[in-house]
């Protein structure tokens, strides 16, 4: 269903907005008394027990979701080839979330260059073990034409929209028209810097906009300030939540 989704990556809650959150719970459960969404970085570094996902299912509301990162073994170690174990391992583990599940995040390095043969392989491994969203975020300037953009289309996948723009087209909404994927890293201090009210007012009118016809996923990485929550909070009060 169109409409925005507000989240921050992870769910820490600064000590200065913890008057806002439920008082008791786990750190989940407080963070999902204010926000219904939040993006999983941590699959990226390290495997999760499956029994892990099933209990972060178990702590949250209904309509809540999650994002979740593939890990970097597969994005970056093995470079996206050969790695029909590895996703069939990724699925296994997370799907305790259940209907609870959110896109699933590609981040690429910025090393990587598109290859038509690769990426497709890639997202057609991908698909035969999953057809829920699927977001891309590449961060090399051949991603952005348009045999990337027709491959990322033909399987269904978002390119993100990211801050800062790196590279600079990384502003530039790409892929299938049902899902658009915000990734606010921070500016001009990335994962530090807090979004002021001008640029937030920005993004939620942009957001607003899109929602009419996509599912518009906005997560603030700014996490390291502890600024991510309070943007997201802000953003969540100037958009249209689903």
């Amino acid at each position: 269903m169109p409409g925005v989704i507000v989240a921050t990556a992870g769910w820490g809650v600064p000590r200065e907005l913890k008057a806002r959150v439920a008082e008791s719970g786990s750190g989940l459960q407080k963070y999902a008394s204010v926000l219904g969404a939040t993006e999983i970085n941590s699959t990226f570094w390290r495997r999760h027990r499956p029994s892990t996902f099933v209990r972060w299912h178990d702590s949250v509301p209904a309509d809540f979701r999650f994002a979740v990162k593939v890990p970097r073994t597969i994005t970056h170690e093995a470079g996206l080839v050969s790695v029909g174990a590895e996703l069939t391992a990724f699925f296994d583990d997370i799907h305790g979330l259940g209907p609870k599940l959110g896109p699933v995040l590609v981040q690429l390095p910025a090393s990587d260059h598109f290859q038509a043969r690769r990426v497709s392989a890639f997202f057609r491994a991908l698909r035969a073990r999953h057809s829920g969203p699927v977001a891309c975020e590449p961060r090399h300037a051949s991603w952005y034409g348009e045999g990337a953009s027709e491959v990322l289309t033909r399987y269904d996948v978002a390119r993100v929209i990211a801050d800062p723009p790196r590279p600079a087209d990384a502003r530039l909404p790409g892929g299938t028209p049902t899902l658009r994927y915000v990734r606010w890293h921070g500016s001009p201090r990335v994962y530090w810097s807090a979004y002021g009210e001008e640029r937030l007012a920005a993004l939620a009118e942009q957001a607003n906009e899109e929602a009419k016809q996509a599912t518009v996923w906005c997560v603030f990485d700014n996490t390291a300030s502890g600024a991510a929550l309070a943007d997201a909070l802000r953003l969540r009060e100037l958009t249209s939540p689903r």
